[in-house]
């Protein structure tokens, strides 16, 4: 199979933009704004999801390890139009290209809740045999559109979360959720809503337990980017603070 989806070369274009926007140099690559770079194992056949104009899209998890042992599990979205959705198995290797997106659905309880998956653009099944590597790489160029909030963990480590809103076509947002850790976490606690932030970092997701009103534990999975290069370019749109469901993760 010839492989398609080159990660060497695409990690250089995202630290190359990445790079220019810190340093004020123009970059005119035609770059998106929202990337994310996959390659890992699939843990959920693909389950039918939605159709847009007659094009069906197809949900399924794919599973990146982490140095440390763990691993995360991101959904993500594949367009019948892309792939052959009979070809994926379980513990099948992926390799894909795409963007974070953020949709706005109803909770159990009735509530706006934003749902996380990652959007495929490209997909190639690696063979048996043919050498890999695990990529888990996203770069986001967006605006803070709530007031971060700084915190310490238990343990006393400097946090800072943060909602971007990343525009796309058609005139929509995406609004992802960022961990800013240490000395980037200090640096970015005060900016201000409407900053324009040029993040690079990694997918992760995470379990915890939501108690509802009726007093239950509902274990859920967050999503939400942890961020190991920041930019914050001093550029601001002056728009409000966003007061719908971009706070809420589930």
């Amino acid at each position: 199979m010839n492989k398609r989806i080159d990660f060497k070369v695409l990690r250089k274009m995202i630290y190359d933009y990445f790079y220019a926007v810190a340093n004020n140099i123009e970059y005119d690559s035609g770059i998106h704004k929202n990337i994310v770079l996959l390659c890992g194992i699939i843990k959920a056949l693909p389950q039918y999801s939605h159709s847009v104009l007659g094009e069906s899209f197809y949900k399924t998890v794919v599973a990146v390890p982490r140095r440390s042992g763990a691993e995360d599990n991101i959904p993500v979205l594949i367009s019948e139009k892309f792939f052959d959705m009979s070809c994926l198995s379980l513990g099948q290797v992926i390799s894909l290209v795409g963007q974070f997106r953020s949709y706005n659905k109803i909770s159990q309880e009735g509530k706006l809740k934003l749902e996380l998956v990652v959007h495929a653009r490209e997909v190639e099944l690696v063979e048996d045999g043919q050498h890999f590597t695990f990529e888990n790489t996203v770069l986001l160029d967006g605006y803070i559109c709530k007031k971060p909030v700084h915190r310490f963990t238990p343990f006393g480590k400097e946090i800072t979360d943060i909602i971007l809103a990343v525009n796309r076509k058609y005139f929509k947002s995406d609004y992802i959720p960022l961990v800013i850790w240490s000395r980037n976490a200090a640096y970015t606690a005060n900016l201000p809503i409407g900053d324009r932030l040029v993040v690079v970092g990694r997918l992760e997701s995470r379990e915890y337990t939501k108690i509802l009103e009726s007093g239950e534990a509902q274990k859920r999975t967050a999503y939400e980017v942890s961020v190991s290069g920041v930019i914050a370019t001093g550029e601001n749109t002056g728009k409000p603070e966003r007061k719908d469901s971009s706070g809420s993760v589930a």
